[in-house]
């Protein structure tokens, strides 16, 4: 393979983040100009190859970390060399022969001379096993863009927000300089609002938490890897801390917490001066995390004034809960149990 271009990055430290992805030899081209090849990056492919995703192919783990301005591949990611850089190379449109359209994410894992060591692909929706996906489109421009809608907090439309007087607003009726009332900064103005629709699927299917399981008084609907705050008056599940930040996508039961697939949603990201924990139907959440995975979705004149403020945004690593920890059937009843006390 070709040598590959380290990443660049202008903006503070980014949060570890751990994508589901399939290595390139999954999905190999069986019938066109590279047949027997797996998908590559944008330099390599032909457009019109017809792919197939091999029969037993699953997804594996890919976490990354941050090294200075950089991504690299963590100590705990299933998929990769740990320490290697990961490069964003492109999307690629696919079509299948009923005519549905997928897109998917090519990355590719570097050494430190620049050379690619693997090829990985994140579809932004499922991939069936032995259907034939025709290569019809090539983008180097929007694959950052696509990551960030992917992994930027949304929440979904008629989300209601809590507001610094008390009273409740949907998310789409908010606009820039509102007050909203956070839980550790009292009132906080809305910097900016972002909004896309995208296809409920893969994803971008979001998550639903039904009414009273972490004692909302309505369904609270976000994206998946929203995290949710939870404050543990009764260390249930003896995670040795109180406060908790949890991705809505592990509290999914297939009863009270679940995936919301089928036709299209409406996302909407809440940005203010830095990352705060907001109310949404009663739910403690996560305000959007600018980071170099999410900035690309803002306007230029906020990115240009959080690059002259690079410590404006902060992770809270501290209360980040992982999956594993989380592995029980029962972890939305006792969350719910241990917020109550």
């Amino acid at each position: 393979m070709a040598a590959m271009p380290t990443s660049h990055s202008t903006l503070s430290l980014a949060p570890s983040k751990t994508i589901p992805v399939y290595p390139s030899d999954a999905f190999r081209v069986s019938y066109g100009a590279n047949e027997g090849d797996g998908l590559s990056f944008a330099e390599d492919l032909m457009l019109d190859d017809v792919y197939i995703l091999d029969a037993l192919a699953q997804t594996i783990s890919l976490s990354l970390a941050r090294q200075g301005r950089v991504n690299i591949i963590a100590d705990t990611s299933e998929a990769g060399i740990s320490g290697s850089h990961i490069h964003l190379d492109c999307t690629v449109t696919l079509m299948d022969y009923g005519t549905k359209v997928t897109e998917v994410l090519v990355l590719v894992e570097v050494d430190a001379a620049g050379h690619a060591n693997q090829v990985y692909l994140m579809p932004l929706a499922p991939l069936e096993p032995k259907v034939e996906y025709r290569l019809v489109g090539i983008d180097t421009q929007s694959a950052d863009r696509k990551l960030a809608q992917v992994a930027c907090v949304s929440f979904t439309r008629g989300t209601q927000i809590a507001l610094a007087t008390g009273r409740q607003r949907k998310v789409e009726d908010l606009r820039a300089g509102d007050a909203v009332l956070t839980r550790d900064c009292g009132a906080q103005k809305i910097r900016w609002i972002g909004q896309n629709t995208q296809r409920a699927v893969g994803a971008f299917a979001p998550i639903k938490i039904a009414a009273g399981e972490l004692n909302n008084i309505n369904d609270l609907v976000v994206s998946p890897d929203h995290r949710l705050f939870i404050y543990q008056r009764t260390d249930h599940l003896q995670l040795g801390r109180a406060e908790l930040l949890i991705k809505a996508r592990y509290l999914v039961n297939g009863t009270s917490v679940t995936i919301q697939e089928g036709g299209f949603v409406d996302y909407f990201q809440l940005l203010f001066d830095s990352h705060q924990i907001i109310y949404a139907e009663g739910i403690a959440a996560e305000s959007m995390l600018v980071d170099d995975t999410t900035a690309p979705l803002l306007d230029k004149a906020v990115l240009k004034d959080l690059e002259l403020n690079p410590n404006i945004h902060r992770e809270l690593d501290e209360r980040d809960v992982q999956k594993a920890l989380l592995n029980r059937s029962d972890a939305i009843d006792l969350l719910r149990k241990a917020s109550k006390g």
